[in-house]
């Protein structure tokens, strides 16, 4: 059996359930990997000199066994996060350590203890088997997948499975990711495939639609309310280019900050009217490498006024980190919040504490999302309320060449990666909707 044969029953109209499952599967598959050999690779190099080109691989490795509450899945196409050019340059430390520790939990969990590294947090693509206690879903599945892996025997995680001890992101604090012809997930981590996206489009929202999700609109984020001056560092990147739509979907008003004019007009397109171009308007919140300049903040506070009329940030979505997050806090409105998931900056981050605590500012942070924000995030993308920010689309064997631009931030949006579709466009369930949602389903491929 061969992933040839797997995909000519995905491809095929009549393939049913039975058929599916029928599938003998393959003893291996094609999967980008990293090395446990080469993780001081670029020892003593700069961050933006660590070249994902040079550790990313594409391998033959052996299929993983199915344990209970799994499923294996075909991945059509997947896409790249930050986290898979983190794991690349193996900053801020290698990913072994999380496959090591995850080995360490349970029989089951050391089969994630390998020499390699099978990276990629996104998918979409069709269930191929599923294990012992898995009753949602079927061979022949369309579905995409969110990347929190949990345990769930802890009760710390049943308020909020995000706060489960045993919480880890797939495909990058796990094995057996989303870039590769098959992957294996948890089956509380698919969703249906939204039908008017081909396989690429579909991939593509999965991770940074979730966080941005809960980071802005969840009550365990910004609870993001109608009216609510949002301001959005990045925001025709992967993850603002959500929070963007997510504020207008709202009824909110998004200030959009980006560092080019081709990016504002991203967010025009977007039907974002307050925009603010960083680099055009020269602001440098640093003076040098350890001192922040507080005047930059009140000319950056004050242009915000100008484009709200008045009024200061109700919320800010923060992800640069360590460049940005003094102002962030400064600009805040008294008893306004500041979220933050990432810090692609620098994690070190300073603010003036005075602005905070005497305007009784709130910072939360915010990781990804659980199982239900993840499932209402892809609900909008499934309704055509939220629409994937998709600007190009690589072959699995040239991930590297995708995670270096994202690297050195010269894509928009999200790229994708095709794993078992050997084209793009394929996938399309309901034409019909395609065709009433399609100059925004393409809006970032026509920049």
């Amino acid at each position: 059996m061969t992933v040839k044969d797997i995909l000519a029953a995905i491809q095929s109209p009549d393939s049913t359930s039975e058929d599916f499952a029928a599938l003998p599967l393959p003893e291996s598959y094609r999967a980008i990997t990293v090395h446990k050999d080469e993780t001081e690779m670029f020892a003593g190099l700069a961050t933006r000199d660590k070249d994902p080109r040079k550790s990313i691989h594409l391998d033959e490795v052996p299929l993983p066994e199915l344990g209970p509450g799994e499923a294996l899945v075909a991945v059509m196409a997947s896409s790249v996060n930050y986290n898979s050019v983190w794991t690349s340059i193996f900053e801020p430390l290698s990913t072994f350590g999380f496959l090591e520790r995850y080995g360490r939990t349970s029989e089951l969990a050391k089969r994630h203890d390998l020499p390699y590294h099978i990276i990629g947090s996104d998918l979409a693509g069709v269930v191929l088997r599923t294990g012992p206690g898995v009753n949602a879903w079927h061979p022949g599945d369309e579905v995409v997948a969110h990347c929190l892996s949990v345990e769930l025997e802890s009760s710390d995680g049943h308020n909020d499975t995000m706060l489960d001890p045993e919480q880890r992101i797939w495909g990058f604090e796990t094995n057996f990711g989303g870039l590769a012809e098959i992957a294996l997930v948890k089956s509380n981590q698919l969703m249906p495939k939204p039908d008017h996206l081909s396989w690429e489009e579909a991939a593509a929202p999965g991770l940074v639609n979730s966080t941005a999700y809960r980071q802005l609109v969840s009550r365990n984020g910004a609870g993001m309310k109608q009216g609510d001056n949002v301001l959005i560092w990045g925001a025709s990147g992967g993850l603002g280019s959500y929070a963007t739509q997510f504020a207008l979907a709202g009824g909110a008003n998004p200030i959009c900050v980006v560092s080019s004019p081709q990016k504002a007009e991203i967010c025009r397109s977007m039907g974002a009217e307050a925009i603010i171009d960083r680099n055009a308007e020269g602001y440098r919140f640093w003076k040098d490498e350890n001192t922040q300049d507080p005047k930059e903040w009140k000319r950056f506070g004050k242009r915000i006024r100008e484009l709200t009329g008045g009024e200061d940030i109700d919320i800010v979505f923060e992800h640069p980190g360590r460049e940005t997050f003094g102002a962030s806090v400064f600009v805040t409105r008294k008893g306004g919040t500041i979220t933050t998931c990432a810090s692609t900056s620098g994690y070190m981050h300073e603010y003036d504490n005075r602005y905070l605590w005497m305007s009784l500012k709130r910072i939360i942070g915010s990781h990804f999302a659980n199982y239900r924000e993840a499932w209402e995030a892809n609900r909008l993308i499934a309704k055509g309320k939220i629409h994937p920010t998709l600007s190009k689309v690589y072959s699995l064997q040239d991930t590297g060449q995708a995670a270096y631009d994202v690297h050195r931030n010269l894509h928009q949006g999200k790229v994708g990666v095709l794993c078992m579709a050997p084209e793009e466009g394929l996938g399309v369930r309901d034409h019909e909707k395609r065709a009433k949602h399609i100059d925004a389903i393409n809006r970032f491929r026509n920049i």
